[in-house]
Order: C-alpha cells, then sequence, then structure tokens
C-alpha cells in the first residue's frame, strides 16, 4: 500500500471519522504556524494537505478577505472537510483533491502555501516543492510544520514505545506512511530540498507544545486502539497501557511534549 492508498483507505477514513481528536492533538502547535505565517488582508492561500480543512478554516479567519484553498489527496478527508466547512460562515473556502506534487496550480496564483504537517508524503519532495513555487507570485510565502526527531527519553517517543511493546509490536516498520512522516527531519535535508525548488531565505525552527491524547488515560487509550483497524485487546493490557497514560493526566487531558519544525522560505 502507498501513502496516496492509505490515506484513502483506513488510515484517511479515521481521520476523517475523528477531526475533532486530530486537530486537538495537534492544536497546540497553531499559534507558532499562524504567527509564522502571518496572514494579511485579502491573501490567497493555498493549504497543502489540508485534511478536514482546520487549518483552511483557520487561515480564512486571520484576516479579511482572505480566500484559501485546500488541496488534499484524500477523498475521505475531503468529504469531511466539506462536511465541516459552512458554506456562510467560510464562503472564500474551497478543496480540492489533487496532489500538490502533480496538481495544476494556476500560475503565480497564491501570496502563501500553507501546511500542518501535509508535505512529508511526497514521492519526488523537489517536484512537489517546485510546483507548489510555481503556484505562488514572486515574493510568496511558503509556511509550514513538519515533525521534529523525538529524543528517545521524549515523552511522546517513550510512550509510544512502550504501548508498541505492550502490544507486541515493534515501531512501525515498512508503513509508508510512517516511513515519510519522516521524510523532512532534518533540518539541512529541508533546506536542500528547498533550496533545489527555487525558494531562498529558508529558516527551520523548533517549536514544542503539548500534543492532546484523550480527557484521561482510559480515553487515551481508547482512541489509540482505534487508530489500528480491527485492533482488540485483553482487559490486562488494556489497564497496563492506561498506566503508561497515567503520568500525563492533568485537568487539561493527557498531554505529551512533542516538538515540529517551523520552516518558512519565499519564492524569489
Amino acid at each position: 500500500m502507498n501513502v496516496a492508498e492509505a490515506w484513502n483507505g483506513p488510515l484517511g477514513a479515521h481521520w476523517a471519522a475523528h477531526p475533532d481528536r486530530y486537530d486537538a492533538m495537534l492544536g497546540g502547535f497553531d499559534a507558532a504556524l499562524f504567527e509564522a505565517a502571518g496572514i494579511r488582508a485579502g491573501e490567497r492561500v493555498v493549504d497543502i494537505g489540508c485534511g478536514s480543512g482546520h487549518t483552511a478554516r483557520t487561515a480564512a479567519l486571520r484576516a479579511p478577505g482572505v480566500e484559501v484553498s485546500g488541496v488534499d489527496l484524500s477523498e475521505p478527508l475531503l468529504d469531511a472537510a466539506r462536511a465541516l466547512t459552512d458554506a456562510d460562515r467560510f464562503p472564500r473556502v474551497t478543496y480540492r483533491l489533487a496532489d500538490a506534487q502533480t496538481c495544476a496550480f494556476e500560475p503565480g496564483a497564491y501570496d502563501l502555501a500553507l501546511s500542518r504537517g501535509g508535505v512529508m508524503f511526497f514521492a519526488d519532495p523537489v517536484a512537489a516543492f517546485t510546483n507548489i513555487a510555481g503556484a505562488l507570485r514572486p515574493g510568496g510565502r511558503l509556511v509550514f510544520l513538519c515533525p521534529r526527531p523525538a529524543p528517545v527519553e521524549g515523552e511522546e517517543s517513550r510512550t509510544l514505545r512502550t504501548l508498541s511493546a505492550l502490544l507486541g509490536r515493534e515501531h512501525p516498520g515498512g508503513n509508508p506512511v510512517a516511513e515519510a512522516m519522516a521524510s523532512l527531519s532534518e533540518p539541512d535535508r529541508v533546506r536542500a530540498v528547498l533550496g533545489a525548488s527555487g525558494f531562498a531565505d529558508i529558516t527551520v525552527r523548533g517549536v514544542d507544545a503539548r500534543t492532546w491524547w484523550g480527557k484521561d488515560a482510559a480515553d487515551a487509550v481508547a482512541f489509540h486502539l482505534s487508530r489500528t483497524h480491527g485492533l482488540t485487546v485483553s482487559e490486562a493490557t488494556e489497564a497496563a497501557m492506561e498506566e503508561v497514560f497515567r503520568p500525563y493526566e492533568s485537568p487539561h487531558g493527557v498531554l505529551l511534549r512533542a516538538g515540529v519544525w517551523v520552516v518558512t522560505a519565499h519564492r524569489p
């Protein structure tokens, strides 16, 4: 199964069925993304890998008259995005089923290309970012988030490693989505790919935030298990998994510290 098949299969269906959960999980990074984006009144924005539309809708509210086009290759997620986007409240937000690597964008149509974790999955990153650069006007901006390598003993990586051991599985291997997630995790590679794609003034800045996994340990376990289609476990394993999440319970839910890169660049 390739990346497109995964996002149009059980993985995409799960994200589409739980948009609020995933948006809450990633929401701690929104402030850094939109601060870097600096969206101004009347700008045209393309949201790359828009998923269920949270970033597109948020972008549209950042300044008056902002027009946003969300692009994604997942039909389930775009169905969710359209269902969640009220046409009266968001008249300038539209969605398009396409792979941004090959999408026939109107040349120079956008002021900003934005993405919250949607740019790691390209088969050919240089071709993809070259295509995105062509969609920007001269001086147009690129701003995206991508995963930062997690410390071995960091909260999120340690927790996921322990959960995998309890489930009798190693960290995912041979999974095209899991492998692609790390494709832009090294700053030197990010700079090389973007430079080869025609971008300039490339910056890569680390940001930490708390990711929200559930209202309590039991809720976090139920959600984690639901992410693998058809997976069931014994009561003993489920109880042990709850204990893994227990130290991270707070009045605001189960929170695990994680990190991303905030990447900015512009088309000369």
